[in-house]
């Protein structure tokens, strides 16, 4: 899906009300598409709605219902859907030693795991062929990240959940691709976490690195990728290396 075909296509963006969501939101509406954003935040998110003229439903995506209601919202207005971006997440706040808080870790869960799930099952019945369904993962979902464990657990499932995804897909004529970016200035960095990257001097990503990330991925043709957003690199799909097969081969 290359910029010039975004025009009157029907977008979703969950976590659409700032940070990443919002940025390619705006980007997807300057092109022409028909945007639904999705959020928790519901000011926020209407107010973001209202600058681009999108509609906006609020939506917590750790819950079934809340997935396909804006589904729903995009199939009314629109008649169905071209583009799933489910992008909402949340860092955990907790390890897994006397600080781990049960309520923290089932909401990063519900947010960051079940979000995309619930995400992928109400869109597919409304997805056209040719339709897209990318997934904000994390470089999170492909290395260790000792300050967020937790955190690191579900953008892991989320990695293979798009791998997976991508070649069961490909024979409807849907496309699944993860965008792993890096820490990234959004609302998600904050805390110890922040402090720790201004400590180290780590690089961080502003918003619109990630989203020319993101319209990279949109325009290539392959499935079931985990495109890595680094500071001073060049986005592409990450290469994972094959796995030993059980008789001599890999896979």
């Amino acid at each position: 899906m290359n910029t010039d075909d975004i025009s009157g296509k029907v977008a979703l963006v969950t976590g659409g009300a700032g940070g990443i969501g919002a940025g390619v939101a705006r980007r997807l509406a300057a092109y022409g598409a028909h945007v639904v954003l999705a959020d928790v935040d519901a000011e926020a998110g209407a107010r973001t709605a209202e600058e681009i003229g999108a509609a906006f439903v609020r939506t917590d995506v750790s819950r079934l219902e809340d997935n396909q209601a804006a589904v729903a919202l995009a199939v009314e207005r629109h008649g169905g859907l071209d583009l799933a971006f489910l992008n909402a997440g949340v860092a955990s706040g907790c390890g897994l030693g006397k600080d781990f808080d049960l309520d923290r870790y089932r909401r990063v869960m519900g947010i960051n795991l079940d979000g995309v799930v619930f995400g992928v099952h109400a869109a597919l019945p409304a997805m056209r062929p040719g339709g897209v369904i990318v997934a904000t993962a994390s470089m999170a979902g492909i290395v260790g990240i000792p300050q967020d464990p937790v955190y690191a657990a579900n953008k892991h499932a989320v990695v293979g959940l798009v791998r997976s995804l991508g070649p069961q897909l490909e024979p409807l004529g849907i496309r699944v691709q993860g965008l792993c970016p890096s820490f990234a200035d959004t609302g998600i960095l904050s805390g110890d976490i922040k402090e720790l990257l201004d400590d180290l001097k780590f690089p961080i990503l502003d918003v619109e690195t990630v989203v020319d990330a993101f319209f990279a991925l949109l325009a290539s043709e392959g499935t079931g990728e985990c495109w890595f957003v680094v500071p001073g690199r060049e986005s592409q799909p990450f290469l994972f290396r094959r796995a030993p097969g059980p008789r001599g081969e890999t896979v």
